[in-house]
C-alpha cells in the first residue's frame, strides 16, 4: 500500500512564494517519478513538474522560471519551491507517484490534494 501525504499549500499574494512537501510512504520501487500535478475549477489536470529518482526534471511551460521541484531518494520525499506565484497558479495540487520498472510505467499514485490560492 502506497500513500502519499502532502502539505504546505494555502494563500499568498501574487508574487509571493510558497514551498509544498509531499511523503511517500509504503511499498516504493528505486525506479519512479514523483511530481505534482493542479487542477483549477473547470480545468483539466495539468502537469506541474516531475522528478524521477534518477534526478530528470520536467516541467511545464506555465511555470518554468518559477517553481523548482527537489526529491530526497533517501525519504521519498518531494518538494516543490513556487515563486513569483500569479493569481492563475490557484488550483488544488496534488501529488503524484509513477511506479516504473527499467523506466516503464506501471503504476500511480496520488495524494488527497492541497489547496493553493493566489489572491490580494
Amino acid at each position: 500500500q502506497v500513500q502519499l501525504v502532502e502539505s504546505g499549500g494555502g494563500l499568498v499574494q501574487p508574487g509571493g512564494s510558497l514551498r509544498l512537501s509531499c511523503a511517500a510512504s509504503g511499498s516504493i520501487f528505486s525506479d519512479n517519478a514523483l511530481g505534482w500535478y493542479r487542477q483549477a475549477p473547470g480545468k483539466e489536470r495539468e502537469l506541474v513538474a516531475i522528478i524521477t529518482s534518477g534526478g530528470s526534471r520536467n516541467y511545464g511551460n506555465s511555470v518554468k522560471g518559477r517553481f523548482t521541484i527537489s526529491r530526497d531518494n533517501a525519504k521519498n520525499t518531494v518538494d516543490l519551491q513556487m515563486n513569483s506565484l500569479k493569481p492563475e497558479d490557484t488550483a488544488v495540487y496534488y501529488c503524484h507517484l509513477q511506479q516504473r520498472r527499467f523506466t516503464r510505467p506501471l503504476y500511480d499514485y496520488w495524494g488527497q490534494g492541497t489547496q493553493v490560492t493566489v489572491s490580494s
